[in-house]
């Protein structure tokens, strides 16, 4: 079993083992989680040490710790897994997260057993979405996601679970319709038939695709993978489910599940299908753009906390959406550093809101007032990450914000222009939520507000100092992206020479 297969199904072995565990057993079960989702975590961390980013395998991509073998050979489908540059940053901060929200679970009272089983299988699906190398196998994890975030909601989450645990089943239910008639498309036009990634792309790059074969399935995988960016118009799942969901949840919803999306328009539709994103890239442009203004716009209106944060989650998404339709190494690279810092500084903001709502059961900004003197370390980790999520300069947000502007700005400069309004607006939603929480007068009724506890700064500080530390010295994570990303960028020569 290679290291990917390792990464992938360490959670499965802790979600078998808490089967074993009687539900009385709460310690037991909790430390089972944890340990399964730690031990994913330093896999990963193990396949770091031997992953070299500059490595080009035959595709021309820096595929690396391939596993392949026959699975069901009637229909030439295998067990196919890799990683590189695109994909290996998201396993990172996939179990990163998982291990994190794992501990902060600790608060979880109710039916923990069935909580914990449901979290590690979610984790499953999110690595093997990220590491499967063959369509089958890829849309096969891509659905094990979708069970237990439905139960992970509709149990755990608040008054209107039900309802937001059923509108993201259906809203992601109703895109992998259409992405599996694309998978099935793909299949059948590739000669020999595969559901091989790696053979579609070098299809593609021969011509076997016709040009009008790519823009309809394109437009079949976009239905798929834009609910799960979202990109507007298919957002609107998104803010009530995180809203209803429980702060580890709603951590690992915003932090890795959004990043399903944008990883498959990368690895499928830019990859496999580059004439239908030649077409779509105007259509791209423009829901970039309302995803930045109208994410930001949507977010400053709001008085809950945890809303606020899911709109800034639709509008920081749109930056991906504006690196990726510059078409070149700068705006890809831009992309994926923008997944990977989102997912650091959105997860710690949803992990900061649980932590208000936990002791003061609510998370209305108008209720709030002076906490700044109270909980001083709470107030620190809050501003740090909101500046972080505003985007100022030498912390996570900023760098991965202006890749994206400045691989956009040579073609689309008119989008590129008006989206950094969103910065604006950002700003302006963040500092007011700071100003109302924390300055001014205390309000009595939360004097005897406690501080964090060691539960909650184990889960927060990690994400914290990373925000800091990638701000600084961003090259940690681009030396890991960079060279796939290149050529990812030249896979096409001609093709995209109006956008370069």
């Amino acid at each position: 079993m290679g290291i990917l297969s390792v990464i992938t199904f360490l959670p499965l072995l802790g979600a078998l083992a808490i089967l074993f565990i009687p539900k009385e057993q709460v310690k037991a079960i909790r430390a089972t989680g944890i340990l399964a989702a730690l031990a994913s975590l330093a896999a990963s961390l193990y396949a770091l040490t031997s992953y070299d980013p500059g490595s080009m395998a035959m595709t021309g991509l820096p595929i690396q710790f391939v596993e392949k073998f026959s699975w069901i050979p009637s229909f030439n489908i295998h067990y196919h897994m890799g990683v590189d540059g695109l994909s290996f940053p998201i396993v990172l901060l996939t179990t990163f997260l998982c291990f994190l929200a794992a501990v902060y679970s600790i608060g979880i009272k109710e039916r923990v057993k069935e909580f914990y089983f449901w979290y590690l299988v979610l984790e499953v699906g999110m690595l093997g979405v990220f590491c499967a190398l063959d369509m089958f196998l890829f849309y096969m994890f891509w659905e094990l996601t979708l069970v237990p975030m439905y139960f992970l909601i509709g149990v755990w989450g608040g008054p209107k679970k039900e309802f937001a645990a059923i509108k993201f089943f259906l809203f992601t239910l109703f895109g992998s319709v259409f992405m599996l008639l694309g998978i099935l498309a793909l299949y059948f036009q590739t000669s020999p038939h595969t559901f091989d990634m790696l053979e579609m792309m070098s299809a593609a790059a021969s011509g076997a695709f016709p040009r009008e074969f790519q823009i309809i399935v394109f437009l079949a995988f976009w239905l798929g993978l834009a609910v799960k960016v979202p990109a507007f118009p298919f957002h609107t799942w998104l803010p009530l489910a995180h809203v209803e969901a429980p702060t580890p949840v709603s951590v690992i919803l915003a932090g890795v599940l959004l990043k399903m999306g944008v990883y498959g328009i990368l690895r499928i539709s830019f990859s496999i299908l580059p004439a239908g994103y030649e077409w779509f890239l105007p259509y791209m442009a423009v829901i970039a753009f309302i995803n930045i203004v109208y994410g930001a716009l949507c977010a400053m209106a709001q008085t809950d906390m945890k809303k606020m944060v899911a709109y800034s989650s639709i509008n920081h998404m749109g930056y991906c959406l504006l690196g990726m339709v510059a078409v070149s190494a700068t705006g890809f690279n831009g992309a994926v550093l923008q997944m990977i810092n989102h997912g650091l500084i959105t997860g710690a903001l949803f992990f900061l809101v649980g932590v208000i709502y936990d002791r003061a059961h609510t998370r209305d900004i108008t209720a709030f007032g002076g906490l700044g003197a109270r909980v001083p370390v709470y107030a620190g980790l809050m501003a740090m990450t909101c500046f972080a999520s505003l985007g100022l300069p030498g912390l996570a947000g900023f760098v991965s914000e202006f890749l994206c502007f400045l691989g956009a700005f040579d073609k689309w400069k008119l989008f590129t222009i008006l989206s950094v309004s969103g910065i604006l607006v950002t700003a302006a939603f963040f500092l007011r939520m700071l100003q109302k929480v924390f300055l001014g007068p205390l309000n009595e009724k939360w004097k005897d507000l406690p501080d964090m506890d060691l539960r909650e700064l184990v889960s927060v500080v990690p994400l914290a100092v990373l925000m800091l530390a990638f701000g600084i010295w961003p090259r940690w994570v681009l030396d890991l992206m960079n060279p796939t990303m290149t050529v990812m960028a030249k896979m096409f020569p001609g093709m995209f020479a109006l956008v370069r």
